[in-house]
């Protein structure tokens, strides 16, 4: 081969060499790009996988605490007072909308005329009561409210009926809260002569009336 055709291979060779370098290193460099962004991209799977799997545990537990609420409800729909733990001794109501058990008990076997302070006699109404709330609705929000007729107070020496009922269901709650149940789910509050359930054009109304409401909320 003569001396001139070994020269021009060689440099044909060398440049092909050069051409290709450059070459070389940017399919490197895309490669090292594109294995980065399949590590991100099977991270970001593995987050998704992992959440996707953590709302399906969620959707599950919530799904069987509606379950579990609804079957409560159907029950009480079915059997108010019985259903409600509470018995057929009591006065017991179902508010499905609301999601409430209310028990009402006559201010009668509670307090005195005018007074707040409970009767003696009443601690096994009371004592019935607190078993129910600890044992079927531990943990519940409770309401205590209290009522009155629309008779202006004369005798006592409490300001008007507002003030009566505020201080009778403030009585029943701590009742309540003295004997186990959290006081950061009692609520106390008096209603007065403004939410009455029958006339007050007679003693029989008045007396109904007159009462103290505990109201579970059963989906607290």
């Amino acid at each position: 081969m003569r001396p001139n055709t070994i020269k021009s291979l060689v440099i044909l060779t060398c440049l092909a060499s050069l051409l290709l370098l450059p070459g070389c290193t940017n399919w490197k460099k895309k490669y090292q790009a594109l294995s980065v962004e399949h590590e991100n991209l099977k991270g970001q799977l593995d987050r998704e996988t992992a959440l996707k799997s953590q709302l399906a545990d969620q959707i599950s537990k919530d799904q069987q605490m509606i379950d579990e609420l609804n079957k409560q409800i159907d029950e009480l729909n079915r059997t108010p007072a019985d259903a409600s733990g509470f018995g057929s001794d009591y006065d017991v109501s179902f508010d499905a909308a609301a999601g409430t058990v209310t028990v009402t008990l006559p201010n009668a076997i509670l307090f005195d005329s005018g007074k707040a302070t409970l009767k003696k006699s009443v601690s096994p109404e009371l004592d019935h009561i607190l078993s129910v709330l600890k044992s079927k609705y531990s943990g519940k929000q409770v309401d205590v409210v209290g009522h009155t007729d629309t008779d202006p107070i004369r005798k006592s020496n409490w300001d008007d009926n507002w003030e009566l009922s505020a201080q009778r269901a403030l009585t029943v709650a701590r009742y309540l809260m003295d004997h186990g149940i959290a006081d950061d789910k009692i609520k106390a509050s008096g209603r007065g002569p403004a939410q009455p359930i029958a006339s007050n054009a007679t003693s029989a109304g008045k007396a109904k009336n007159r009462r103290v409401e505990i109201v579970v909320h059963i989906r607290s």
